[in-house]
């Protein structure tokens, strides 16, 4: 009878949230991610239920949820479910996200440096352009909940000016931040094959972690290289 060994990863835990599994690296735990797709799903549901709102052009997107009338309906209740669910991630991702000073070039060159596929090293979990995005996603939701109010309930805010500016300012935040929002899934899915199973998984390989992450690599295992 022959005896089949069957090799177990080795788990190494620096603390709670530097977890190392084999070949593996613990990116994002479960809460994590949960969160994560809160905020995408409401949003994808506002999407689809405030452009055809917006244009003509964008009625066949109303379809998706129920028809035009329906999408009028539910189109302010998702947007506040997903500020809801952007406060959530705001403090719950809020720890790790502060520039460090080595992350401050972000606001210079060193975002084209990494767009040019150049190894940028610093330390932290998330790079200076990650940071920015989630500031940028933060401040994007309060933009909309601020300026759909005065649409959601116009008799309530009787100036036809205001409204119209709350208006433009609702359409300037959603043309920025679907912008930023195009670009997060190009970098997480075809610029960087690897990322998109840290948000399914929760897991990033030791190679990922090493080449896009360097700083947080070593951090994570200990490694001085």
């Amino acid at each position: 009878m022959t005896v089949q060994h069957i090799d177990t990863p080795v788990i190494v835990a620096r603390d709670r949230d530097n977890v190392v599994v084999g070949e593996e690296i613990v990116r994002h735990r479960r809460a994590t991610r949960l969160i994560h797709w809160s905020v995408a799903f409401t949003f994808i549901i506002a999407l689809f239920s405030g452009m055809p709102i917006w244009s003509p052009l964008f009625g066949w997107m109303a379809y998706f949820v129920g028809g035009l009338e329906f999408a009028r309906l539910i189109h302010p209740y998702a947007g506040v479910v997903f500020f809801i669910a952007a406060v959530v991630q705001f403090f719950h991702w809020l720890g790790d996200m502060h520039l460090r000073e080595d992350q401050k070039g972000w606001l210079s060159g060193k975002a084209l440096k990494y767009m040019r596929w150049e190894r940028v090293e610093e330390s932290g979990k998330y790079n200076g352009g990650q940071i920015l995005y989630f500031w940028a996603v933060s401040l994007g939701a309060i933009g909309f909940l601020l300026s759909g109010i005065p649409m959601w309930f116009p008799l309530t805010f009787p100036s036809v000016l205001f409204r119209e500016i709350c208006i433009l300012i609702h359409d300037i935040t959603f043309i920025l931040f679907f912008v930023g929002l195009v670009a997060h899934i190009y970098l997480g899915t075809a610029a960087e094959p690897g990322t998109f199973r840290a948000m399914t998984r929760g897991t990033v390989t030791r190679r990922w972690a090493r080449f896009h992450h360097p700083g947080w690599y070593k951090e994570v295992t200990g490694e001085k290289k």
